[in-house]
């Protein structure tokens, strides 16, 4: 069974049809091309897949595309729409990863707590990305 869902995707509308049990990260990449978040586990453990849904960070492979209808998700594309922002270019410059795989999720679950809290303490940052493995 098929549902036609209308949401706001990194400030654009987007209108498609999705199955039923179908999650957000095979809409953003399969049918969107959407190649920010990763596929690493399938089970919301590592994060790879992480978007901002409404403001908040989720595990993509978690949330089925029919919640989105009507809804806000942006992705690392969307925070880039003007260039890198401070946060990335301080990732950048410090060599913070290796491959790259888990970066989108880590930056984006970081940009959530800056947010929140512009001068987070060490185990606040800490905390914020725990939920971000990285395979390297």
């Amino acid at each position: 069974m098929k549902k036609e869902i209308n949401f706001t995707l990194n400030g654009e509308n987007v209108s498609l049809d999705v199955r039923c049990n179908e999650v957000l990260l095979e809409v953003l990449r399969d049918k969107l091309g959407v190649t920010s978040p990763k596929c690493g586990c399938d089970k919301g453990d590592c994060g790879t897949c992480t978007v901002m849904f409404n403001g908040k960070t989720v595990r993509s492979c978690l949330v089925l595309a029919v919640e989105v209808d009507g809804q806000e998700v942006v992705t690392l594309e969307g925070l880039m729409k003007s260039g890198l922002t401070p946060l990335q270019k301080s990732f950048i410059e410090h060599n913070s990863f290796q491959c790259g795989f888990c970066a989108p999720g880590v930056i984006l679950s970081a940009t959530e707590l800056l947010g929140k809290n512009p001068e987070p303490e060490k185990r606040e940052v800490q905390e914020a990305l725990a939920g971000n493995l990285c395979r390297c």
